[in-house]
């Protein structure tokens, strides 16, 4: 005989065996005691919350011969006919593959006749929101006025795709997302059923990987059985199997981007690839606990949404005291968006280790306003230390300096020629007059090189010095300086060798003298006039 799956194998057979939906089962339960069933229903929710299957017990517990307090007694002629699919009374359909207006009709057409045995005909409709706009005119007469033996029950995960005059004409049952202790009690039953023991971490973990859903927490119980045929089924081997990742190193990697330890992340990057690890399942999960550690800081009464264990949770709070609460947030931006992008990508391990050098190097987002708490937090602790020299990697211990070879510190120039220094007093006005076309000379940093020329630097890798040494706007900019200074600038555009270069081996004229200030003799009565 094949093998059954675990979520096939126990689906419910009838009300009482049904988890988590309390407030269905009720009301069914009562419906069905009352004789007030009706002729239309609409189960919605999320996959895996037991909508096909509490659809099944209601056609079996309306053609039922016998019916208990829970529905269907599973024993009479009609249960076991619509159990093992021989019943003419009950029609399963599936919209997704079956949406179009002939298939309809062939319902509307059936649903006319009296049923041959038994009381109802029962017409179970999944994916009911996949059907075609034509299709659903085509229903709306029946499902309006149906037979007295007819009863429709739609099921859907989307039911905001369906029209407003479907849903007026059904009682709707909005099915919820399963709770993790009702998904770990069915699951724990189940074992002792199948005459297996199972550490309750591992239950627990797959409970959540699940997020509410039944059927993906029995699925993902199958696998991992299957992976640890015998004995205890323990949290270890539920985490290899799944290809999920301990808490322990999503701490690790927490840490290392609070600590802008970029080597050790990318380390631990490399560990995980190793074991081959799912990298998108990775960072989904690395998400959750980012998650985790953002409702701690908001507020510790949150504490009690969060199910991990004893052990864990003082690990938890650990990390969450050592950010601030917009720095998480913008982390679980970062790889909300990584996760999309890996999705399909090729190389999702490059794409990984880009976001976590995002996180442990926030002066890469300069425009982005969110990165601006982590980047003055990196400024106290290089200051607190010491350490005022651009440098990645983790932050040095109090009174350890870090000496860098290979940048040089900038140096004076001795003496400025007359039309440079003119030109650098009015650089606020050139900035002005080189308007919106010339707009980026505003980022570059004017040097004046050995041989007396006047250098534009501006940023490794930045395209507007490009742009600014087109024929055209070279000769506008030399008119405009030539206004200032009344001679011809011999000037050079061009970008520096590198960002720390740039930021901290040329020497800015503007050091030198105030843009905007011009110096006056020394006899007059006040030494400064400004412009």
């Amino acid at each position: 005989m094949s093998y059954t799956a675990l979520y096939r194998k126990f689906r419910p057979t009838d009300l009482s065996q049904v988890r988590g939906q309390d407030h269905i089962v009720t009301t069914l339960r009562n419906q069905l005691a009352n004789g007030r069933v009706g002729h239309a229903y609409l189960f919605t929710g999320t996959r895996g919350t037991g909508k096909t299957s509490i659809a099944k017990i209601m056609a079996r517990a309306v053609n039922c011969e016998n019916p208990t307090e829970n529905g269907p007694c599973g024993e009479c002629d009609s249960c076991r006919s619509i159990a093992d699919g021989s019943s003419m009374n009950v029609y399963e359909i599936d919209a997704a593959s079956n949406n179009g207006v002939d298939n309809v009709r062939g319902i509307i057409e059936g649903v006319n006749y009296r049923p041959t045995l038994g009381r109802y005909k029962v017409y179970i409709i999944d994916e009911v929101h996949m059907l075609s706009e034509s299709a659903f005119n085509a229903l709306l007469k029946t499902l309006e006025e149906p037979p007295e033996w007819a009863v429709f029950i739609l099921a859907t995960t989307e039911v905001h795709k369906l029209p407003s005059t479907i849903l007026s004409r059904c009682q709707r049952y909005d099915f919820k997302r399963i709770g993790i202790d009702t998904i770990c009690s069915r699951m724990q039953e189940l074992m002792e059923t199948e005459g297996r023991s199972a550490d309750e971490k591992a239950l627990r973990y797959i409970a959540r990987k699940a997020d509410g859903s039944m059927r993906d927490a029995l699925s993902l119980l199958d696998q991992a059985i299957a992976f640890q045929s015998e004995g205890e089924l323990t949290y270890d081997k539920t985490l290899e199997v799944l290809g999920a990742v301990d808490t322990e190193v999503f701490s690790r990697l927490f840490r290392g981007i609070i600590n802008r330890d970029t080597l050790g992340c990318v380390g631990i990057i490399d560990e995980m690839a190793s074991q081959g690890k799912e990298l998108t399942q990775f960072v989904t999960d690395f998400v959750w606990y980012l998650r985790n550690i953002m409702l701690i800081i908001a507020s510790p009464d949150t504490a009690s949404m969060i199910d991990i264990s004893t052990e864990n949770m003082v690990r938890l709070r650990e990390d969450a005291g050592m950010s601030e609460l917009d720095s998480v947030i913008r982390y679980i931006r970062v790889f909300s968006e990584l996760i999309s992008q890996i999705r399909y990508a090729s190389q999702k391990r490059v794409h990984v280790e880009i976001a976590f050098i995002r996180c442990c190097e926030p002066r890469m987002a300069i425009k982005d306003p969110e990165s601006l708490t982590d980047r003055v937090a990196a400024l106290e602790k290089r200051i607190e230390s010491g350490n005022f020299v651009s440098f990645s990697g983790p932050v040095k211990p109090e009174g350890e300096t870090v000496i860098r070879s290979d940048v040089k510190m900038p140096e004076a120039p001795k003496a400025l020629p007359d039309d440079i220094k003119k030109l650098i007093e009015n650089w606020p006005n050139v900035i002005q007059d080189c308007g919106n076309d010339m707009s980026n000379i505003r980022n570059c940093k004017p040097v004046l090189s050995d041989e007396g020329q006047l250098i534009l630097y501006f940023p490794a890798g930045d395209l507007s010095a490009r742009l600014l040494n087109d024929d055209q706007r070279r000769n506008d900019l030399s008119d405009i300086f030539e206004n200032y200074t009344g001679s011809i600038v011999d000037f050079v555009i061009k970008n520096s060798e590198s960002d720390e270069m740039f930021e901290g081996g040329l020497y800015d004229l503007r050091n030198i003298i105030k843009p905007g200030t011009v110096n006056v003799p020394i006899d007059t009565e006040e030494n400064t006039e400004e412009i």
